[in-house]
């Protein structure tokens, strides 16, 4: 099944590069011009706003590709032979590097430029790459100590990530683009005290907040977020979990936990019809809880980019709805 597999993928990836040879409209990308001296293809929102900020004004170089821009979820994408085909030609292609992206592997092989640069976010972070974690509460909690290790693929919900990473974007680009080095360095650190004056906001807030502890009545991606301020946390489910319907077990015990924390607050993330959240809240002896979104990052749409949507933005909304429910 693997090499059947293996061999589809291979041909697909043959007849789009064919078709894009041939002027097909298919392989057509919103985000590029013709005279692009340089193409580079993205995976996720964050690392595609990193180098947007990097690349600053020489935007007319680069033909900047994001793979998700559809509102799709990470965990569940799997790209098309025109998606492949970007790859397969780009200078340089960017992906997170965790479970969800498995497929690279096969990508790459058939890989039209072998000069390309490739860039493992995961690689980059190396031990500062945290394991997936379930905490008491969560489904599935009591069989975690039988299942294999997986690791965190949610890097870029760390400011810290994020600047680290950004800084080795701006590397990256500047051995593509020599000639425009300077620029891009400097674009990279104003970038970077930007990530890290937003990230001494949180440090302080968290540090003059009432409470120590969230509760996610959903997925919990934030792990690296709250690692870094001292923040603790309860969910119904670990960050990759692909289930939706929580357990009496875990919805009576994160209803005890708001109750016995006096959490006025149950957040969700981006997407969610925050139904377990509002189970959550029926359970609990106020019954009045708010529900509030944090942003994962993980399904932004090609609409609120133009619309002007960005990593800061949302890490700074982010931030408010974290400080209220800490306080």
């Amino acid at each position: 099944m693997q090499k059947n597999r293996s061999w589809l993928w291979r041909l697909s990836l043959l007849l789009c590069v064919m078709l894009c040879a041939a002027g097909m409209t298919g392989c057509s990308n919103t985000n590029s011009t013709d005279t692009a001296k340089y193409s580079i293809v993205c995976t996720t929102f964050p690392q595609y706003d990193w180098l947007r900020e990097i690349i600053g004004e020489n935007t007319d170089s680069f033909s900047l590709m994001l793979l998700l821009d559809k509102g799709g979820d990470l965990h569940s994408y799997q790209p098309t032979a025109e998606s492949i085909a970007r790859i397969s030609s780009a200078d340089m292609f960017v992906y997170v590097g965790g479970e969800s992206d498995t497929w690279v592997e096969d990508a790459l092989k058939g890989a039209v430029n072998k000069d390309m640069r490739v860039v493992n976010l995961m690689d980059l972070l190396g031990g500062m790459v945290k394991e997936e974690e379930l905490v008491e509460g969560m489904q599935c909690y009591e069989e975690a100590e039988h299942e294999e290790t997986e690791y965190d693929e949610h890097v870029w919900l760390s400011l810290k990530n994020a600047a680290y990473l950004t800084e080795a974007l701006s590397e990256t680009l500047q051995q593509l683009d020599a000639e425009h080095a300077q620029e891009y360095a400097a674009n990279a650190a104003a970038y970077i005290e930007s990530l890290n004056a937003l990230d001494r906001e949180y440090e302080d807030a968290v540090k003059q907040s009432e409470k120590k502890t969230i509760l996610f009545g959903d997925r919990f991606p934030f792990r690296y977020l709250t690692e870094d301020y001292g923040i603790n946390y309860y969910a119904a489910f670990a960050g990759c979990s692909t289930e939706n319907d929580a357990s009496f077990e875990t919805v009576t015990f994160l209803s005890g936990k708001v109750d016995e924390l006096g959490l006025h607050t149950i957040l969700t993330i981006e997407g969610s019809d925050q139904k377990i959240a509002e189970i959550i809240r029926e359970n609990t002896h106020g019954k009045n809880q708010q529900i509030q979104t944090v942003n994962s990052l993980q399904s932004v749409t090609a609409k609120e980019i133009q619309d002007g949507f960005t990593y800061l933005k949302a890490m700074r909304e982010n931030y408010e709805v974290l400080k209220n429910a800490l306080n």
